[in-house]
């Protein structure tokens, strides 16, 4: 007989547990079980909504009150979900971290979020991420606090390398990579200046590569100075652009590793207009957009993992355009939901075990 999803509303709250209990009272386990499984029902962080999908005894005002306390004063770990998210990979070593910012604006307040992804199946999973106080670019400080608390969490053999865009470049924080010895594949600027060491002259990045014919890719062999920093440089004509890519090492293999930069744009939009719908949180204190972020990040994590198996199942239908008629992330998140919704709907897959590392 199949059990129905009401009885199975604890299962959550263990699985939960097993990675967050002595750390997090049970009582506060529970109710972030509530917070995700509603929001994969509602898919919007707009409290009200998630309150009165909470499958609980108590009203909807009372849950409403509980997750207000929570987001307002509950100290909450960021490290303790970064710990929770990298047991759920399969893989432990050499992994492909990808770095990027997403903000948007609530009335006067910015809210600018750095983050740092593994990119792992077509997509990143978010792993750790700074609030930023300001509007605009991260300093280099603030990308090396980034990677430091992720080296201080996993080691600096989970690192395979670091991918990030051309807002992610500065001497510190190149020299930075070098000495740590980090391999990166970072996109920079064409009006980048390059100095050749061996012709002993500066150029521009882009007259690098004007020789290509478009989509050649190309990779400078001899080692380059980029504002006086050493490192190798790669590039492919587009047909209105370059795509420049400077590195530690490796660079015959810089357009493949920068390519999967994207993914975490993949994670960003999940989070946002294609999935949970965080940008229209009415939050305005920045400690409490992280605890909400945290809490998403849970569920984010869990749709694309259960996505991930029903599309090895049975593959997502490719539209004659050559994408996919949904994302993998969809995908997980539809089928949470209609399971969380009606038992019926289960078709023998545990859901809830694809958040436990057993």
């Amino acid at each position: 007989m199949q059990t129905k999803v009401s009885d199975k509303s604890s299962e959550l709250t263990a699985v939960l547990y097993s990675h967050l209990g002595g750390k997090i009272n049970l009582a506060r386990i529970k109710l972030i079980s509530h917070f995700v499984k509603a929001l994969c029902i509602v898919q919007t962080v707009t409290f009200e909504k998630l309150a009165n999908a909470f499958n609980t005894e108590a009203k909807p005002e009372s849950s409403l009150r509980r997750l207000q306390r929570f987001i307002a004063s509950f100290e909450f770990n960021p490290n303790l979900i970064a710990m929770l998210i990298f047991n759920l990979l399969p893989q432990k070593k050499n992994l492909m971290l990808a770095i990027d910012r997403t903000n948007w604006k609530f009335g006067e307040v910015d809210i600018n979020i750095f983050m740092l992804g593994v990119v792992y199946q077509g997509v990143a999973f978010p792993l750790l991420f700074t609030m930023l106080p300001k509007r605009g670019n991260s300093n280099c400080a603030e990308r090396i606090a980034l990677v430091e608390r992720f080296i201080g969490l996993f080691g600096r053999e989970a690192i395979g390398a670091i991918m990030a865009d051309r807002e992610f470049v500065g001497k510190d924080w190149l020299d930075y990579l070098n000495r740590k010895q980090l391999r990166y594949y970072i996109r920079i600027r064409n009006n980048f200046k390059v100095y050749l060491p061996d012709k002993n002259k500066m150029i521009k990045a882009s007259h690098l590569f004007n020789h290509l014919d478009v989509n050649q890719f190309h990779y400078y062999s001899k080692i380059i100075q980029i504002n006086n920093v050493y490192c190798y440089i790669s590039g492919c004509k587009m047909r209105d652009d370059f795509l420049i890519v400077v590195s530690f090492n490796k660079p015959e293999q810089a357009q493949d590793y920068y390519k999967q930069r994207w993914q975490i744009e993949m994670c960003f939009k999940a989070l946002k207009s294609s999935g949970f719908d965080i940008e229209n949180t009415h939050l305005r204190d920045i400690e409490r957009v992280e605890k909400l972020l945290l809490l998403v990040m849970i569920a984010f994590v869990w749709c694309y993992k259960v996505g991930i198996f029903l599309h090895q199942k049975i593959p997502i239908t490719i539209k004659t355009h050559g994408r996919k008629a949904k994302s993998i992330f969809k995908y997980g998140l539809n089928h949470i939901m209609q399971v969380l919704l009606n038992a019926n709907n289960q078709n023998d897959i545990d859901i809830f075990k694809f958040l436990s590392c057993t």
